[in-house]
């Protein structure tokens, strides 16, 4: 069989939740299905620690697609010829594009539909491309495969889709992610905070991961406790972060508050390691990899409790409100005074991490991509 896949945001250096998705999942697919053939399509120049074995063929179709004018023509008039001309058996694509210009059977991947509850959150043409676009690609798709519960249940009442026809398919979390020693911890310390303890947050920064409330429950936190933690964010600037950089400037403790960017895989790691709480207080997630990374490496977790968030974290997370700026706060001084919290949130934290991993999430994924293929011969039978 021959499988034709959206590989585009495989870019080396680059991995966002969904590039991680993408990358442990097809390394794992093609790896254990070496008799079928995949056509891997990328929209630049390609590094070839993508190219998982001799099954995976890899195509350049240009041009790069960032913007929502350029994902239109790279699907509907770049994809969509390929896929006419070298007429694969299946489309699947990670991200959740598809291409409507057509007949191949396809599954993507959705992730969340947060921009359905949040569009204000997103650039005009995002909005609009997002809120035209992916009720075609749901109601197109042969299959649906999501993230979570909760986004299944999101996506079959926004879109009125038969929950029969959607998947859930966990992500997991990267092994390098774990503990590392007292001396480990000092060493990171001395880098990057001066040698005190640290809060953490790592992902994109965005009005949606509550970026405004959690800097100001930090301050906060600073003023009821007088400790001389840091808070170090590791992550790049998304969209629309005015009001971020505008409450950073307004807090009286901003000097403790350090932007890292994005770090190498490895290096996020330590830092993730050594500090003393992960806050991940998003208001709207369709699963939060971060939480996971926060298990493997045993510290403790503060989470938002909306969405997806305690799904994933089951009881291995310490909850707040998020929409409560002093919810976020007392939790932050909870979850660091109280030594019992935080060693019984470890050992939770032990507990369900075992629940997710890359290679149940690969053996999901190519569940609901064998269901979608027996559907549509099934189709073509009666036909």
């Amino acid at each position: 069989m021959r499988i034709a896949v959206n590989t585009r945001l495989l870019i080396k250096g680059k991995l966002g939740g969904i590039g991680w998705f993408t990358y442990q999942s097809l390394k794992r697919i093609t790896q254990n299905h070496p008799e079928h053939q995949f056509y891997f399509l990328f929209d630049r120049d390609f590094n070839n620690e993508f190219i998982f074995g001799d099954n995976v063929i890899p195509f350049k179709l240009l041009p790069p697609a960032r913007h929502p004018f350029l994902w239109y023509f790279w699907f509907e008039h770049r994809v969509a010829p390929f896929l006419n001309k070298y007429k694969p058996d299946f489309f699947l694509s990670p991200d959740g594009y598809l291409v409507l210009k057509t007949n191949i059977p396809s599954l993507p991947v959705i992730h969340d539909i947060n921009f359905v509850h949040l569009s204000e959150n997103l650039p005009f043409w995002v909005e609009k491309y997002y809120l035209h676009y992916f009720p075609l690609f749901a109601g197109k798709a042969k299959r649906i495969a999501t993230v979570s519960e909760y986004s299944k249940t999101d996506l079959v009442n926004s879109y009125n889709l038969n929950s029969d026809k959607i998947d859930v398919v966990y992500n997991g979390s990267d092994s390098v992610f774990q503990p590392i020693t007292k001396a480990q911890q000092e060493q990171i310390k001395q880098k990057f905070s001066n040698g005190v303890d640290f809060f953490i947050y790592i992902g994109s920064l965005h009005p949606r991961k509550n970026m405004c409330r959690m800097l100001e429950a930090f301050d906060i936190f600073k003023k009821q406790t007088n400790l001389p933690h840091k808070l170090i964010l590791i992550g790049d600037p998304l969209f629309n972060t005015g009001g971020m950089w505008k409450t950073h400037s307004n807090m009286k403790y901003k000097d403790d508050v350090l932007f890292l960017g994005r770090l190498p895989r490895e290096q996020a790691k330590l830092v993730m390691a050594s500090a003393r709480v992960l806050i991940f207080v998003s208001y709207f997630e369709g699963f939060g990899i971060p939480i996971l990374e926060g298990f493997r490496c045993e510290i403790p977790v503060l989470a938002g409790n909306k969405t997806s968030l305690p799904e994933v974290g089951g009881k291995a997370a310490h909850y707040v409100d998020p929409f409560s700026v002093k919810s976020i706060a007392s939790g932050m001084i909870e979850i660091e005074k109280n030594n019992s919290l935080r060693a019984k949130l470890i050992n939770e934290g032990k507990l369900q991490r075992e629940k997710f991993s890359w290679d149940k999430t690969a053996k999901l994924l190519w569940e609901s991509v064998e269901k979608a293929i027996d559907s549509n011969k099934s189709l073509k039978q009666k036909k």
